[in-house]
């Protein structure tokens, strides 16, 4: 698949998606680009604003396997991830798969499950594979986890440790839609008889991987590493933060830049592309201090701050590079 094919897929998808998700085009784009560049996604936001809809809209749309998961607090590991039964007629145990075992698994409130419960995702997420009784099993391929959280309350919930948030490639929001987009939203909810709308489906599992293969064929300039390199040690260097960019945020970083470019069609990065990812991709990886915390700083307006005080290369396409060589 090349890049013009590839962005055909990614708009089919965005416009079908949008089609029964009320919400602004960047963040179904974030979305997209977490998939493309085989990242997760934590989606933090108030109850009701279309969370649960939009992980199953994208399953739909990308014909790929859904699960959901409802984190609580009595929910074990095995609840997840499956467990060894004895089968008395052979006289074995078998696996019995947990409903992680799919390709696109939304994992519900997942702030309100234990830190043991919650650690039964790390290996899943980082290796795409679980252990269980000895045994590792594969994941499916393509393996995508949208987790969702509620930032308001605060009774009954265990916060995802920094290690469990490094292992979402994006954290986002969807916000309220504005006052036009919710009045259509109730008036699409006039005309059908189901209240959660239905999503065709646009490809397959092996399109999918397809997809995912292409970022790898983007080409970064080397300013733009620079670029990508100057914005995590600005990150560690600011005196707000306590623990900054590590390299694995790095290279997510550049792993999301590349998918972002697919999206957009070009087959090489601009450091709009870094722009318009460094947000949702750092933002979560970093502690503040706690006299910044104290301030009211937010890692969101660090990482603000961090790309207007670092200077963004001009880089011109390929092709205009080659001619100006020759």
């Amino acid at each position: 698949m090349d890049v013009a094919q590839a962005r055909s897929e990614c708009e089919q998808v965005l416009q079908t998606v949008s089609s029964s998700v009320v919400a602004d085009d960047e963040f179904l784009e974030t979305v997209l680009t977490a998939v493309l560049a085989k990242g997760h996604v934590l989606i933090e936001d108030v109850p009701g604003t279309g969370k649960t809809l939009t992980a199953r809209s994208f399953a739909s749309a990308l014909g790929l396997s859904f699960s959901r998961v409802q984190f609580t607090p009595d929910l074990l590991p095995a609840d997840v991830t499956g467990t060894q039964l004895y089968r008395e007629s052979d006289d074995a145990f078998e696996f019995s798969e947990g409903p992680i075992f799919a390709n696109f698994v939304l994992a519900d409130e997942i702030n309100r499950a234990p830190p043991k419960t919650q650690a039964a995702l790390l290996e899943a997420m980082a290796e795409r594979q679980v252990t269980v009784g000895g045994e590792t099993h594969p994941l499916p391929d393509p393996f995508v986890v949208v987790a969702t959280q509620n930032p308001v309350e605060s009774e009954g919930v265990f916060p995802l440790p920094a290690a469990q948030r490094d292992r979402f490639l994006i954290k986002t929001s969807i916000g309220y839609p504005d006052p036009t987009a919710e009045r259509g939203l109730l008036r699409q909810r006039t005309r059908r008889d189901e209240q959660t709308p239905s999503v065709r489906t646009v490809l397959d599992p092996e399109r999918v991987r397809s997809l995912q293969a292409v970022p790898e064929t983007v080409t970064v300039h080397d300013d733009i590493v620079g670029y990508i390199t100057d914005i995590a040690q600005a990150t560690r260097d600011d005196t707000r933060v306590e623990v900054g960019v590590s390299p694995r945020g790095t290279q997510r970083l550049l792993e999301a830049t590349r998918a972002r470019a697919i999206v957009d069609g070009r087959a090489f990065v601009r450091p709009v592309d870094v722009t318009a990812v460094a947000e949702p991709v750092l933002a979560h990886r970093l502690s503040l201090t706690a006299d910044a915390s104290v301030d009211g700083t937010t890692p969101a307006a660090v990482v603000s701050g961090t790309l207007d005080s670092v200077p963004a290369p001009t880089v011109s396409p390929p092709e205009e590079r080659v001619a100006t060589e020759g």
